[in-house]
């Protein structure tokens, strides 16, 4: 199999680690194959590809989409190395408010699967990185929702020793005890 498929502390989470093939004149790896996701309980059908480029110690997230547009992500470092998160956002769930978080980067060449339901950020610890990144529905501006990065119930370590650069729209996000019970899963 062209993959291997961890589940994290917040099961539904997965840590993906493709094979990779190198030698002298470099590598080829697989990114996506349908049946090896399926076969391992990721199911979505992937309907748009992101590509993000950003500096050392920018901090974007926690974002997240509701119903009826949810967005389960497949997430990949392409360039650099991230600290990647996800926040279970489901209300019955019994890790709801919790997170779990993974490096990725160039080097590695993990992935991470979020399923619909979580919220997601990362921060840059490179000079820069590019992540590339396959949703399960496409963006919609209404659905488009935000929680506070340093949300003190959530308490992401994010693993830095500095004042990350935060978008003006990040930085007023809410924190999860004041987001509307029909934002959340």
């Amino acid at each position: 199999m062209p993959f291997s498929f961890k589940k994290l502390q917040i099961e539904d989470v997965i840590l993906v680690t493709p094979k990779v093939f190198g030698d002298s004149r470099g590598f080829f790896m697989e990114t996506y194959q349908k049946s090896a996701f399926c076969e391992n309980g990721i199911t979505d059908e992937f309907v748009q590809d992101n590509h993000s480029k950003s500096t050392k110690g920018v901090l974007r997230g926690l974002h997240y989409q509701t119903n009826p547009k949810s967005q389960a992500k497949l997430v990949r470092c392409s360039k650099g190395k991230i600290f990647d998160v996800a926040v279970d956002l489901r209300q019955n769930s019994a890790t709801f408010g919790k997170w779990v978080g993974e490096i990725l980067s160039e080097e590695n060449k993990n992935m991470l699967y979020i399923p619909a339901g979580f919220a997601h950020g990362f921060v840059v610890l490179s000079d820069e990185a590019e992540l590339i990144y396959k949703a399960s529905n496409e963006y919609s501006p209404e659905n488009d929702r935000g929680i506070r990065w340093n949300d003190p119930e959530i308490n992401i370590n994010w693993g830095i020793d500095f004042d990350p650069l935060i978008s003006e729209k990040d930085s007023k996000q809410p924190y999860l005890k004041d987001v509307s019970k029909e934002d959340l899963f």
